[in-house]
């Protein structure tokens, strides 16, 4: 099932920093690899049936390719191209970005084009008569559902269709997710008392014989509202994806012709003090009793709102509350000097700082992850 894939990469993750910290006590642990790790490998196991990072992964080509790619697109993403606002610079060779943006595309697409050759393999090696039970009951990846869904629909779901959706998937969802959890552990860290009584609500409800599961998160009111608090003073995408306007229409005063490419900016939005009380502090509590949809309207957007809305907002909560919970949970944590709260400029909005921290394991981890 998917929601164990979610499962077992926390519990992985909680493992990961125990024996970090069980070979050295006091070692400054840099919280963002582990974060990324746990977010890349929960959407590449749902995605592809496959992990990219940790002891158990052997194709470190693939995964040095994955962070070449990724780290490229990063860079181009928010970069300028003049030929956008000037096209007749094309004549004076001014095509450096497209050119760039050629090469990244054509890493991405022979990267995606193996995965599916990979998994087609496999398939066609694959003799249904031989499954027994537990394979029978196993969940499919995404890649496997897609391909089969190619055998009987060739000229809808073609190769180039299955790996557009895929990316968009892979790289809409693990970088955004992980952003959003450092800056939550971030908040949570300059902010002591708020991470005490999220420990503490924790521990009232799950106690100290199991770890946190999906379940637990949806029942835990003070994490939600850390999560959708970290959302709004820190989005993990500033500009919402380009929309198209289908009528001509007004918003504001202004007159918006059909046709218009829109940008919204949620980061203006999420801290507008017209809007909020004291934007720039983090009060979980503000949203105490709100619903997020039914309250808040366009308040708050980090997911985009209605139809184009992204597909991926109960996936990313899910997620990073389970990842979240888990670190409150199983580890006491202490800041090493101030933290800087320096937030990167772009599409995406890292910490430009990255998050450093000591943990100590609870008395009673041990126990429950092994």
């Amino acid at each position: 099932m998917l929601s164990q894939i979610r499962a077992d990469e926390t519990l992985n993750l909680v493992r990961k920093l125990l024996h970090v910290t069980g070979e050295e006590p006091d070692r400054i642990v840099e919280v963002k690899p582990a974060l990324f790790e746990y977010m890349y490998n929960v959407l590449t196991r749902m995605i592809m049936g496959k992990r990219y990072y940790g002891k158990s992964v052997k194709d470190s080509e693939e995964v040095n390719l994955l962070e070449e790619i990724a780290t490229e697109i990063s860079n181009l993403a928010f970069e300028t191209n003049v030929i956008d606002y000037l096209p007749f610079m094309r004549w004076f060779g001014f095509q450096n970005v497209e050119k760039r943006l050629a090469s990244v595309n054509e890493k991405r697409d022979s990267f995606m084009q193996r995965v599916l050759d990979e998994q087609r393999g496999m398939m066609g090696n694959h003799d249904p008569c031989l499954d027994d039970a537990a394979t029978v009951r196993k969940k499919r990846s995404m890649v496997e559902v897609l391909l089969d869904l190619q055998r009987s629909e060739p000229k809808y779901y073609t190769d180039e269709t299955i790996k557009s959706l895929l990316l968009v998937l892979l790289q809409g969802g693990s970088s955004t997710s992980a952003i959003a959890l450092e800056w939550a552990f971030s908040l949570l860290l300059d902010n002591p008392q708020v991470l005490k009584k999220a420990q503490s609500e924790i521990d009232a409800h799950v106690g100290t014989d199991r770890l946190i599961t999906e379940s637990d998160v949806a029942a835990l009111p003070y994490l939600r509202r850390i999560i959708l608090e970290t959302f709004r003073l820190h989005p993990p995408v500033s500009i919402i994806m380009p929309h198209r306007s289908s009528t001509a229409c007004t918003v504001g005063g202004y007159r918006i012709p059909a046709g218009t490419i829109l940008l919204v900016n949620t980061w203006e939005i999420h801290n507008n003090p017209k809007t909020w009380a004291d934007p720039e502090k983090f009060r979980p509590d503000r949203f105490l009793g709100l619903d997020c949809k039914k309250h808040l309207g366009f308040r708050i957007v980090p997911f985009g709102w209605g139809r184009r809305a992204c597909p991926g907002e109960k996936l990313a909560i899910s997620s990073i509350g389970l990842g979240l919970g888990s670190l409150i949970q199983c580890f006491d944590w202490k800041t090493v000097g101030k933290i800087d709260m320096s937030e990167g400029l772009g599409v995406t909005t890292p910490k430009v700082q990255p998050l450093l921290a000591k943990c100590t394991p609870r008395p009673f981890v041990k126990k429950i992850v092994h």
